[in-house]
This record gives C-alpha cells, sequence and structure tokens, in this order.
C-alpha cells in the first residue's frame, strides 16, 4: 500500500512537467527603470530600443522568449509619467491599456535609486488591478552594494504592504550583469496560463520590420544629444525594397527614412557640423538594422521639420501615435 503515493504523485509530477505555458508578461515602471534592457536581455537579442535617455519607449513592443515548459510574450510600455503633452497623454493611455490586457506584470524598480513619488504612483495604480500577479523586479544590481539592494527589497515589500497587496515575487536583476534574468523567467512562467504556443519557434517579436528599424535609427539618433531633444525626436521609415539590379548572391536593401523633429533650430544638432553627426546615425543603426535584417543594407536619411509635433494630433498620427 505504501507505494501507492508515491505513484501518485509521480503521475502529477509528470503531468506538470508536459504543462505548457504561454501568455502576456509587461513590464512597467517610471522612465529609464531598465524595462527595455531587460526586454532585450531575457530575449537574448535587440528588440527594444535602449538609451540613457528616459522616455524612449513609445510602442509596445513584444519580445518573445521560447522556452521548453512556457513561451513569454513580454510586452515592453513607455514609461509611465504626469504627462504634459498630448503624446505623453497618449503614452500612458498606451500602458494602462496594455495593463489589462496581461497575466502578468513586472513593477522595475532600480536599485541605485531611492523609491520616489513617481514610483509610488505607479504602484498605487498597480493596486487597484487585483486579479494580475505583480512582481517587483529590483534593476541594476550590479550598481549598488549588498546592503543598499537589501534596503530597497525592503521598502518595494514595505510599500505593496502599506497600499493593501502582496507582491507574488521580488526578483534583484542585472540586465547587464545578466544575473538572474533566467530566474525571473523560471518564476514568471508558472504565473501564465496554460496555453499551447502564441508564436511559431524562432520569432522573437510580431513588431513589423520597418517599425523596428526606425525605432534603431531613433536610438542612434538620440545618443549624444542635448537634453531636450530625444522627446522632439521621430522616425518614419518611408520605404524599404530590394535593390532589383543586385546578382542574388549579392542583395542590397535600400532603405529611405525620415528623421523629424519640432523646429527649425533643431535641424542642425542633429546633422551636426558638415553633416557629421547624421553620417555617425547613419553609420550605427545601420549595423543594428543589418545585424536585425540578415541583409547589406543603403540607408538613406533625411531630417525634416514638423512643427511642434508632439502637441498636435494630426501630426502624431502622420508619426504612427
Amino acid at each position: 500500500m505504501s507505494a501507492r503515493p508515491n505513484q501518485e504523485s509521480a503521475v502529477q509530477q509528470a503531468e506538470t512537467t508536459s504543462t505548457h505555458r504561454a501568455g502576456f508578461a509587461c513590464f512597467v515602471g517610471r522612465p529609464n527603470a531598465g524595462k527595455s534592457t531587460l526586454t532585450n536581455a531575457l530575449v537574448g537579442q535587440k528588440v527594444a530600443i535602449t538609451s540613457n535617455r528616459p522616455q524612449t519607449t513609445r510602442h509596445t513592443v513584444r519580445g518573445i522568449v521560447h522556452r521548453d515548459d512556457a513561451q513569454l510574450i513580454l510586452v515592453d510600455t513607455p514609461g509611465l509619467h504626469k504627462p504634459r503633452t498630448l503624446l505623453g497623454e497618449r503614452l500612458n493611455d498606451v500602458v494602462r491599456t496594455t495593463w489589462a490586457e496581461v497575466d502578468v506584470i513586472g513593477f522595475c524598480l532600480p536599485a541605485d535609486q531611492k523609491l520616489g513619488p513617481g514610483d509610488k504612483y505607479i504602484v498605487k495604480e498597480l493596486a487597484g488591478i487585483k486579479k494580475t500577479p505583480k512582481i517587483a523586479i529590483i534593476t541594476k544590481t550590479d550598481l549598488v552594494e549588498s546592503k543598499a539592494l537589501a534596503e530597497q527589497l525592503l521598502a518595494v515589500s514595505a510599500l505593496a504592504e502599506e497600499l493593501g497587496f502582496e507582491w507574488a515575487e521580488i526578483v534583484p536583476v542585472s540586465a547587464v550583469g545578466d544575473k538572474q534574468v533566467d530566474l525571473l523567467a523560471d518564476l514568471i512562467a508558472p504565473l501564465l496560463p496554460e496555453s499551447p504556443p502564441l508564436y511559431p519557434e524562432g520569432d522573437l517579436t510580431d513588431e513589423p520590420e520597418m517599425v523596428m528599424v526606425a525605432e534603431l535609427i531613433r536610438e542612434a539618433a538620440l545618443e549624444g544629444v542635448r537634453d531636450e531633444l530625444p522627446h522632439s525626436i521621430a522616425v518614419v521609415v518611408e520605404e524599404m525594397l530590394p535593390r532589383t539590379d543586385r546578382p542574388a548572391d549579392k542583395p542590397l536593401l535600400d532603405i529611405h527614412a525620415n528623421v523629424y523633429i519640432e523646429r527649425p533650430s533643431q535641424k542642425g544638432i542633429i546633422i551636426g557640423p558638415k553633416g557629421k553627426r547624421l553620417k555617425d546615425v547613419g553609420t550605427k543603426s545601420r549595423k543594428h538594422i543589418e545585424a536585425l535584417l540578415g541583409t547589406p543594407v543603403f540607408l538613406d536619411l533625411h531630417v525634416k521639420v514638423a512643427k511642434d509635433w508632439q502637441r498636435d494630433p494630426k501630426q502624431l498620427r502622420k508619426l504612427g501615435f
């Protein structure tokens, strides 16, 4: 008789191991909390643009993590913030809509920054979402000593308690140092619903290629510009066409894209002396685009002014918001 419970547990174990889960998880947090870097680290490839400038993510990029037991579809949202423009309001709407549609929410808090009003504002909003499991993720742990990390873990735990809910997990990670990134995936997977894979093996994102190319160009354009410019830059890829007169073994993809800024005075900053800056933007982004698409690229970039586009509904529509 004593063998029976063991047999049962073996059957249960077999059932558990054969269960496949798939679903959506999103990372939220104030701007520049490390959400995009974490998405890229989990997927193992660049699918979200990263920058040391806050507020760089404008689209919900889905990164897809394939595992034997689960498929995690990571939705990378813009940072929730106090909006000052129509674009800001629309970005916040994107965040809230995403929260309502995912299976797990990961709240990202950098290890090297104290819990601030922005974090408390987000966690308060999360406390109102009752059914969705919420994980607290302490990011950028490579930047602090263990004492500071322990204080941050306690602070984020106390905040949830104060607001009347409990984190499903609290996980410290370093996406840059690749510490505990796999553990985070291990903890998210069991919280997803039972389901076959939702995307084919090998797919890393469902973002259209033109959108991803535009984001890579914008990431390169953001590097090294003055503080007021990041919010003013938008990129639209007008066309991507294979060059017709090329032999089959030497393909070339022609990409024509416009970099939009809000004021004529910003044009010189983007183009740089004798066009050097724009040339650097083209060189940097072309390398990433070629890695993404797996083909040589000719990139044709132009800088155009779209006056005050962040505040103009018509211009926002034209630029894809």
